[in-house]
């Protein structure tokens, strides 16, 4: 691990990394069950140089604000290495949006550079997006791009000398990403070098990753958490990260069997999944290699309740961790709500699930389980740097209030949007829009949502008032979206759903119910609204025409229970 105290920048410290681990396997890519290249760090420089020239060519430089649009791949991370050298504002966006959803994202922030590849590109090509310079990654030999070009792989001069290392200092801008707002308000979290930097050390500092480390990565590199334990925190201990774009359970599985993966971080959908086909193969075995199975997982439970001993557990539940490749140190987990039951399954089995909770705003995460001991039924305590408080806590004995946290993690503001940014923040504490409580043990508990959006399984965050617009032909008056939670609070964090609150002429009510369902199907599932309630009277408005969503949720809160939602 190299240690982030003397450095002022990400780039700073990934151009040290670089040489000190040059020798070392950077990058694994795999297809399906095949491997289809590797690099060293000394590839990976040279690759990153030939991205930085081409940058530096096109006038890149200090503060220029540079997205990328492209799954996870080494692409992804040589394109945002180059950003950083070049001194450039990463800009990480979504792939899997549509065009248009991008395209929103691409103008509010002004990107003057878009790195993306073809499948992509396909779609942005035809979206008007600011971006004087366009590289594409993987065109198919033959194809032909126009307003574009070929994502570079061979410098232009085989003979010219790398381009200038620009710095930054910790207080400028890395990156602007960004936790909502592709069809209604951008949120787009400034986050500065100071702040991954200070992230980097408390999670290394936790889990040391070094060069016998093999971490997966999955998930897709724009999510915080992969952006920080999939690229930042392996590549600046030299370890080797291995892509696969894949989310099918077994070319996931004999990935992590034959390159022995040591780490991993997913979200609970993916966490479901392995639990579910585990499972299924002990319901598959003898009854009495069965309950051998359980006694030997009962064993290594009471054995390892203080901290994990990975090597007892492999000794007693050999079969178990043979299915994930043997080596599997840690699967990091969050994202969205973990369940209690889950963690403490794989924990039994000596497989640790480490829980952390964290938003868009604080860099990666705020609180972490440590595993010392395990607990399953929190999202730990908070990591080093960090503080969080209850605000306004309840008066019975657990004192469940707003979680707001403080520390040099959390971002500089939204980007353009100093009337969000203030809304956000009391002081200097971050208001999540969360509701927990503190143990006495110092460990954090969720318990449900006071702002209105709702996490899915997969990690997404979903702002209601971004699905709204796919509505606007169906025939009502006013419609807005909702979390139902929001308007009918209760505590938990699964089972979130969506409903649209709408206003239409009772003689319109049945065609616009009819409307509203036809569209809705439309939508991918996570947008999906479950259903309407049907309200009377004009939509309380600013000024300036927007909804107070906040008093027109309470109005309905007042007026009307959950049992008025008309199934869609």
């Amino acid at each position: 691990m190299i240690h982030p105290d003397r450095y002022e920048s990400l780039g700073e410290l990934l151009r040290d990394a670089l040489v000190q681990f040059k020798s070392h396997r950077a990058l694994v890519e795999v297809s399906r069950k095949k491997v289809k290249g590797e690099l060293t760090y000394s590839d990976f420089k040279r690759s990153a140089m030939v991205v930085a020239a081409r940058l530096a060519d096109a006038g890149v430089t200090s503060g220029t604000r540079v997205a990328i649009v492209m799954s996870n791949q080494p692409a992804w991370l040589i394109s945002a290495y180059a950003a950083f050298y070049c001194g450039a504002v990463l800009v990480p966006v979504d792939y899997k949006l549509s065009a248009q959803e991008q395209g929103n994202l691409l103008r509010h922030c002004g990107a003057e550079v878009l790195i993306t590849e073809y499948p992509s590109w396909l779609g942005l090509a035809w979206v008007d997006i600011p971006a004087r310079l366009r590289l594409v990654a993987g065109v198919p030999v033959g194809e032909t791009l126009e307003n574009a070009e070929n994502w570079p792989e061979q410098p232009a001069d085989p003979s010219a000398t790398d381009p200038d290392f620009v710095p930054r200092k910790r207080h400028d801008t890395a990156t602007i990403v960004y936790s909502s707002g592709t069809g209604g308000r951008p949120k787009g979290c400034m986050l500065s070098h100071d702040s991954y930097l200070n992230q980097y050390q408390a999670l290394l500092t936790l889990f040391p990753m070094d060069e016998t480390t093999r971490y997966f990565s999955i998930l897709p590199t724009n999510h915080a958490i992969d952006f920080m334990v999939g690229f930042i925190g392996p590549m600046a201990c030299g370890a080797t990260i291995v892509h696969q774009r894949t989310l099918r359970p077994e070319f996931i599985v004999d990935t992590m069997k034959r390159l022995k993966i040591t780490h991993m971080a997913l979200v609970p959908l993916v966490l479901e999944a392995f639990e579910r086909k585990l499972k299924e193969k002990l319901d598959a075995v003898p009854p009495f290699y069965r309950s051998l199975m359980n006694g030997l997982a009962t064993i290594n439970l009471e054995l390892t309740r203080k901290k994990p001993n990975r090597a007892l557990s492999k000794r007693l539940l050999g079969s178990v961790h043979a299915a994930f490749g043997g080596e599997l140190q840690y699967l990091f987990c969050g994202g969205a709500f973990v369940d209690r039951d889950r963690a403490e399954f794989f924990y039994k089995l000596g497989i640790p699930v480490v829980i952390g909770y964290g938003l868009t705003e604080v860099c990666t995460v705020a609180t972490v389980n440590t595993l010392h001991p395990f607990r399953g039924d929190t999202v730990g305590t908070p990591v080093p740097g960090v503080e969080i408080r209850i605000v306004s806590p309840s008066d019975d004995d657990r004192g469940v209030g707003e979680v707001q946290i403080r520390g040099r993690t959390v971002m500089q503001g939204y980007l353009d949007d100093p009337e969000l940014t203030a809304q956000s923040f009391d002081g200097d504490w971050f208001r999540t829009g969360d509701r927990g409580w503190v143990d006495a043990a110092g460990h954090l508990h969720l318990v449900g949502r006071s702002k209105n959006m709702i996490v899915t399984e997969g990690g997404k965050n979903i702002y209601p008032e971004d699905i709204e617009g796919a509505f606007v032909e169906v025939p009502v008056d006013e419609l807005a979206v909702f979390a139902a939670d929001y308007i009918w609070p209760r505590e938990g964090l699964t089972g979130e759903q969506l409903v649209a609150v709408a206003r239409a002429r009772q003689a319109k009510t049945g065609t616009a119910l009819a409307k509203l369902r036809e569209k809705n199907r439309t939508l991918p599932d996570f947008k999906r609204i479950s259903g309407v309630v049907w309200w009377g009277d004009d939509f309380p408005r600013t000024a300036s025409m927007k909804v107070k969503r906040h008093e027109l949720a309470a109005a309905v809160r007042q007026h009307q229970g959950r049992d008025a939602v008309v199934p869609l």
